[in-house]
């Protein structure tokens, strides 16, 4: 089946995105009948270009890699706003890949809603949308007859939410807990290493793990979101990151982990949701572990969670959460866990 994409947020996972379809296109075409036609790409920074014959993807990268606008190469509709471009690119799938706001949701969550709202299907790495109208976005999909999917919003690549979703189906899960910031996961290693928590963010910021205004990471609002978007699927709750107890990392001192590695422990900073009678509750918060248990042995940027099932116990996955070739590699296992139901559906109905 070939699929029409249109790709709003061409950064670092939109372009990581583009270069796997690239790199993969007879592989997906001989292994799950997948064709893809993006036919549009909007960016804040590289402009906005519309061509429903397709775009020369493997020159778009090149363009904007050069730092030259879209517009200015392309051949095509140009200049549109984003609401207007996902309506002129007939796309059957809206790829949807700008920035997390954690506020509002904005802009990612009017993408969002217009792109349902106008019966196309949805793939998003986003976690604004989801963490904060998750809900509200489902019902939509659902009247409109289209899907959503978001695999990429929690551990990118690592298939947190598929495991939950697809693996455990069935399964009573009765508590979520997980390492699901490597930029904090990052620090605290450095920090056993002698690192004070400023040097260590210092570094994590050279190394590109760390933004120039780490607050998401290091006070946990990054953690916040995704502990919420994991808990309102296992417990199909409604909770927002406001919602969640939350201590970052800023007091940790060098001292608190020296005494913790003295007494066979780590500090690790745990995002955990769990069902208290008919309340769901979260908190993300440093903890101590041992140093042999699960949490304790994941070091450097990997995130890790921990599902508590009723019928196989815990299960545990642990991955790489973040980057352009893991994020988009979230993008394509959506893009053919859908190409897959489509075709089921068109099988049935045929029958």
């Amino acid at each position: 089946m070939e699929l029409k994409l249109a790709l709003i947020g061409f950064g670092v996972v939109g372009r990581g995105f583009t270069d796997i379809i690239i790199r993969k296109r007879n592989y997906l075409l001989s292994r799950y009948n997948l064709k893809v036609r993006v036919v549009g790409i909007c960016d804040l920074k590289y402009g906005s270009v519309v061509n429903t014959e397709g775009l020369d993807i493997t020159k778009a990268l090149e363009v904007v890699r050069s730092g030259k606008s879209l517009e200015k190469e392309f051949d095509g509709v140009k200049g549109l706003g984003a609401l207007e471009f996902i309506d002129v690119s007939n796309a059957d799938v809206v790829v949807e890949a700008t920035w997390t706001n954690l506020e509002t949701g904005e802009p990612g969550l009017t993408h969002v809603k217009k792109a349902l709202s106008s019966g196309r299907h949805v793939i998003t790495t986003n976690k604004g949308p989801i963490a904060l109208a998750y809900r509200e976005l489902s019902s939509l999909a659902r009247s409109r007859g289209v899907k959503l999917l978001f695999s990429g919003t929690v551990m990118s690549g690592t298939p947190s939410i598929r495991t939950l979703i697809r693996g455990l189906a069935g399964c009573y899960v009765s508590e979520v807990a997980g390492i699901l910031n490597g930029t904090t996961n990052y620090i605290l290693t450095k920090m056993e290493e002698g690192l004070t928590f400023n040097e260590a963010l210092r570094d994590a910021q050279l190394k590109g793990y760390a933004e120039a205004d780490p607050t998401m990471d290091v006070d946990a609002w990054d953690p916040a979101a995704k502990i919420v978007i994991l808990a309102n699927i296992a417990f199909d709750s409604d909770l927002k990151p406001k919602d969640v107890i939350r201590r970052g990392i800023r007091d940790i001192r060098l001292d608190d982990i020296k005494d913790a590695l003295r007494r066979g422990k780590r500090i690790k900073l745990i995002a955990r949701a769990w069902i208290d009678g008919n309340t769901v509750r979260a908190k993300v918060t440093p903890e101590e572990v041992d140093i042999n248990s699960f949490f304790g042995q994941v070091t450097g940027t990997v995130n890790a969670v921990m599902y508590r099932t009723d019928s196989l116990g815990d299960v545990y996955l642990i991955g790489r959460g973040a980057g352009g070739e893991e994020a988009g590699q979230a993008i394509l296992a959506d893009l053919i866990e859908l190409n897959s139901m489509l075709e089921e559906s068109k099988v049935l109905t045929s029958k």
